[in-house]
């Protein structure tokens, strides 16, 4: 038997399991091919005693409605940068990679299929540069990946975000509020984009075009008469005000060197109460809830047609690419054309100016 071994990494997403049945169902139509999962990425094959399970149809029937993954993720360490404790207590890393592709030769993995997003779809060129037969799936709610139209998760994330805009908007009616979303993105501002848009907010804020936090409150004041009035803003998590910095902290969690972002909607809230803006302000931070849950249908489809574009190109032995989407085909992209221009809003697109004609405003 040939083997190939499904690793998830990064951050959780909806729409994995659909990828990952996808990928065992195609599978099971080759005679001579067995589906490996790896528990919680490349740490299954790392750890010692070795974390991983045959996936076959009975271990994924019906997964693809699950959010999640039933194999395990994480974002923390990884083969080129793995936790050690030092003696002195202080924490530390090493390279683990030839290693782990020695003990995957040792396995009998004829191939490697990685899901993740743009720092998973790093390690898997590296990977491929010391010789791993890998290929990439492309997975984020950020949708900050160019070389696709989009990733699986991402149009769950924004049907969250939509409806939390929808439940905010009785409220704030209700008490004459202003109630600012924080949602995801990191430094793509796609999520609150279209939720703003979907959701019908007043003001949109995205990491692309920095804000004034006068012009907010312009237009934000427009909205109440006498005291009269409610209004939504969403922001992205990783907007920034005109000339500022982002909303950020320093991870104290071992093998995780990513920001932490997040607050930036108390800090609107702090910025227009010092400026005189009177109005009742709250804040939601929606946070994880947009990882979590069943996926949308739009993103079980796009799931599955990634997940077995994936193991046929393992059968095409195109190694050292990623599955794409490119409307309206399915398509494969050398991995370091994947990853060298992240996918981030441009402020002259299309979308923008739609946001623009129906009175959105970004702050600029």
């Amino acid at each position: 038997m040939k083997r190939v071994l499904v690793a998830t990494g990064g951050g959780d997403c909806p729409g994995l399991n659909a990828v990952i049945r996808a990928i065992v169902k195609r599978a099971s139509q080759e005679p001579d091919w067995e589906v490996i999962g790896s528990i919680q990425s490349f740490d299954g094959i790392l750890r010692e005693p070795t974390e991983i399970k045959v996936l076959d149809e009975r271990a994924v029937a019906g997964i693809h409605v699950q959010g999640g993954t039933i194999i395990g993720t994480t974002n923390k360490g990884g083969p080129f940068a793995w936790p050690v404790k030092n003696k002195d207590g202080s924490w530390g890393a090493v390279d683990r990679s030839d290693e782990m592709i020695r003990k995957l030769q040792y396995l009998g993995i004829d191939a490697v299929i990685s899901i993740g997003g743009d720092g998973s779809q790093r390690i898997s060129q590296q990977l491929y540069e010391k010789g791993l037969n890998i290929i990439g799936v492309p997975k984020t709610i950020d949708n900050d990946l160019s070389a696709t139209d989009f990733t699986f998760g991402f149009q769950t994330a924004v049907q969250i975000a939509t409806e939390a805009v929808d439940k905010l908007v009785t409220t704030a009616a209700s008490h004459n509020r202003v109630l600012i979303l924080e949602v995801m993105g990191r430094y793509a501002g796609w999520i609150a984009l279209h939720a703003a848009i979907a959701g019908g907010a007043e003001v949109c804020l995205i990491p692309e075009i920095p804000y004034d936090i006068h012009k907010v409150a312009e237009r934000l004041q427009s909205r109440y008469n006498k005291g009269k009035g409610h209004a939504i803003v969403v922001v992205a998590e990783g907007a920034l005000p005109k000339g500022g910095t982002l909303v950020s902290a320093e991870s104290d969690e071992v093998g995780y060197h990513n920001l932490r972002l997040g607050g930036v909607a108390h800090k609107i809230t702090r910025d227009l109460k010092s400026i005189g803006f009177e109005a009742d302000i709250r804040e939601t931070v929606l946070g994880h809830l947009q990882r979590g849950g069943i996926p949308v249908a739009y993103d079980r489809v796009l799931a599955t047609q990634f997940g077995v574009k994936a193991f046929e190109m393992v059968l095409e032995g195109k190694f050292g690419e990623m599955v794409a989407y490119r409307h309206p085909d399915i398509i494969s992209v050398p991995l370091i054309d994947a990853i060298n221009r992240p996918n981030f809003v441009d402020p002259d697109c299309d979308l923008i100016r739609t946001a623009r004609g129906v009175g959105i405003s970004f702050g600029d």
